[in-house]
């Protein structure tokens, strides 16, 4: 009796090693991709910066894992343009991110004026990969969901639509992906379910898009401003040019009644007519005297004209220099990359 038992617990414990051997497959299976990245997150060490953009981006834990298993890199230097060669993005942008063959790689941007773009393209390129990582039932249901909340919010956001127009070039899928990126890191109010899919990777939404909204106001105000230059530049140009037309007629009226007085008086026309003289003489001098006003009051306008002008070109001069920042085909070659 006693070996039957003893069989019986065998058999017992063989079954529950087998069970615990098939959960645990059925386990691996179920979390492969976690899996996969904490190991590959296991042999990278990150640099100094790279911590840093940990630290500052607030990211879960499965965002942090994602993070590191991208092994990002972090460079200023020409060694960012090879590492994102092929990179499709529109003509007038900058390609400051990408990620590509499953690596993070971010263009070091230091301008203080900009603050913030280096953190909020690094949280771009990681909803890439987390995209990346969901199953493709998955990415093609969010993909239709992601496309019906653009539409909507787009109805409101002009903007938005303008954002994502850079992106109409791409298929479909290669469209919900950019869209799902650029919601998760751009768009303050988004609705409760989308907010709660970000919220697996990012714990502080809105510091990021605090981020964004700081920097890109820089590049908003720029050209707000520029804008509004330029509209009272016109409409200054055209005021004076008018203004200039009437008085080069009165001059000429001016002067051609002033030069008909002197021949009169040349002919002493006036000699038995004084007071005739003197009202004359008295309008043509009055004449020259609001002349006089009218041509201070135009070169007054040529000059505010020309301090606009002055404002307007060290407005493109900050601009052009924000745009050297972020261009990374201007980089120097020298620097050193930040693996």
């Amino acid at each position: 009796m006693a070996s039957r038992a003893r069989g019986r617990v065998t058999q017992l414990l063989a079954a529950s090693v087998v069970l615990v051997l098939a959960a645990a497959v059925i386990v691996a299976v179920m979390h492969r991709q976690e899996i996969r990245d904490h190991f590959s997150g296991l042999g990278y060490e990150p640099t100094p910066r790279v911590e840093q953009l940990r630290e500052d981006l607030s990211l879960t834990d499965a965002g942090d894992r994602i993070f590191l298993a991208t092994r990002p890199t972090v460079d200023a230097g020409t060694e960012f343009n090879d590492r994102c060669a092929g990179v499709d993005h529109a003509e007038q942008g900058h390609v400051l991110g990408c990620y590509k063959e499953d690596r993070i790689h971010l263009f070091e941007v230091r301008d203080e004026r900009i603050d913030g773009i280096v953190e909020v393209t690094a949280a771009h390129e990681l909803l890439h990969a987390a995209y990346g990582r969901l199953g493709e039932g998955d990415r093609t249901a969010l993909a239709e969901r992601l496309r019906r909340e653009y539409e909507r919010l787009a109805e409101d956001d002009p903007e938005l639509r303008e954002r994502m127009s850079v992106y109409e070039h791409l298929s479909d899928g290669a469209f919900a992906n950019e869209l799902h990126s650029v919601l998760g890191t751009e768009v303050r109010e988004l609705p409760p379910w989308l907010e709660e899919h970000f919220g697996r990777w990012l714990s502080d939404r809105d510091a990021l898009v605090d981020r964004f909204v700081e920097y890109h106001s820089v590049f908003v105000a720029l050209q707000d401003r520029a804008d509004e230059l330029q509209e009272e530049m016109s409409a200054l140009r055209e005021e004076v040019e008018r203004r200039k037309a009437d008085y080069d007629v009165a001059v000429d009226e001016f002067n051609a009644e002033a030069n008909d007085f002197a021949a009169r008086n040349g002919r002493a026309e006036f000699a038995d007519d004084p007071e005739e003289f003197e009202r004359i003489r008295s309008e043509l001098d009055a004449r020259r005297g609001e002349l006089e006003e009218v041509l201070e009051g135009l070169q007054a306008d040529i000059d505010r004209y020309n301090a606009l002008r002055e404002q307007l070109a060290a407005l493109s001069e900050v601009s052009s220099e924000l745009e050297q920042q972020l261009n990374s085909e201007l980089a120097p070659v020298t620097t050193r990359p930040d693996e």
